[in-house]
């Protein structure tokens, strides 16, 4: 049996494709995924062709923020059943290794995660997975909702991993998916206050509409618009959602005296200069994000409670043989477009 895919054939082209459903393990769930999200890093592949050291080598399959709905189950799986709707924690770690006994399994080596040469993307109809890594999407959740459930994990974790609470000021540097992603997880643990910097008006105005304090970069200087707002004092979280050098050098002037800085873009080449004596003369800590761990149920309940309507971020949509179109747009269309979403 096969079923459709659409594959990355050369840079920049998608072109449609099949592939055999893939058999059922043990453990797994196959699922008819209904919705996948268009991430940053996808685009970089579409468009790039690699990142940093991970190379695309075609045919391949992007995505990895994904819902569906089981189809088959595996003899040992005892938690769903043909029907059932769920979201997919995209990587699979190896569960034998010192990080993942100590629950940080994002920082497996062995990790085997949707979209990350060499491993294939979930573009297509049917994928086979684990369902210890799948979760069940609750009555009314959307599919797209259960995508980006990944983008706003990511949020989460980065918030954590600041000690985000109530009472605590912030800024987020780039408003991107991640960016307005890590807005609504500080939103939802009580950080009132929260500055979020772009160039672009789009993505300002979502921040805005979701409860953030925008400043646009290309219009003023957001260090010293930020530092007035905050009568010289900076924030308690700085969090640097974009990768851009510009926008990571201004951490450590935005962030205040004991406060924290929390890395989530990665900068494309790696390797950019910083002012580690001003981080210093403040004893400000700086924390770093590599995608998450155990954040899926918590982002779930921030969905369904409604403190973190991740759907609103979703701004354009694309049918299945669409997906040359959604990432040629993703592209072209950065202006434009906040959030994409193929569907199913």
């Amino acid at each position: 049996m096969t079923m459709k895919t659409m594959e990355m054939t050369a840079l920049g082209r998608i072109e449609p494709g099949k592939a055999e459903i893939p058999a059922l393990g043990e453990s797994d769930l196959l699922v008819k995924i209904k919705c996948v999200g268009i991430c940053g890093s996808d685009v970089h592949y579409f468009h790039d062709g690699r990142i940093a050291d991970y190379v695309v080598e075609p045919p391949f399959l992007l995505g990895h923020e994904c819902a569906g709905v089981v189809e088959k189950v595996g003899p040992g799986v005892t938690k769903f059943k043909p029907g059932d709707r769920v979201a997919l924690e995209p990587g699979i770690p190896c569960g034998e290794c010192e990080f993942c006994r100590e629950g940080k399994y994002n920082l497996c080596p062995d990790v085997i995660f949707f979209a990350t040469p060499p491993v294939q993307g979930c573009l297509c109809e049917y994928v086979a997975f684990p369902e210890s890594m799948a979760f069940a999407l609750p009555d009314g959740m959307s599919f797209e909702e259960g995508a980006l459930l990944e983008p706003l994990a990511v949020g989460f974790h980065a918030a954590l991993q600041g000690g985000a609470r109530v009472g605590q000021s912030a800024a987020v540097l780039g408003a991107g998916c991640i960016g307005l992603t890590t807005l609504l997880a500080l939103k939802a643990m009580g950080v009132s206050t929260v500055f979020v910097t772009d160039v672009l008006a789009n993505r300002l105005e979502t921040a805005k509409a979701l409860g953030g304090i925008p400043v646009n970069a290309s219009a003023t200087d957001p260090v010293a618009a930020i530092l007035e707002a905050t009568g010289g004092k900076g924030v308690d979280l700085v969090l640097e959602a974009s990768g851009n050098e510009r926008a990571t050098l201004q951490t450590a002037e935005l962030v205040k005296r004991g406060g924290t800085v929390v890395l989530i873009g990665m900068a494309a080449e790696g390797v950019m200069p910083y002012n580690i004596g001003l981080l210093m003369g403040k004893e400000a800590t700086i924390k770093t994000v590599f995608r998450y761990r155990n954040i899926y149920p918590l982002a779930i309940e921030s969905v369904v409670s409604g403190v973190a309507p991740v759907g609103r971020l979703v701004s354009h949509r694309y049918g299945f043989d669409e997906s040359q179109k959604a990432f040629e747009e993703a592209v072209e269309k950065k202006a434009e477009i906040v959030k994409g979403v193929i569907l199913l």
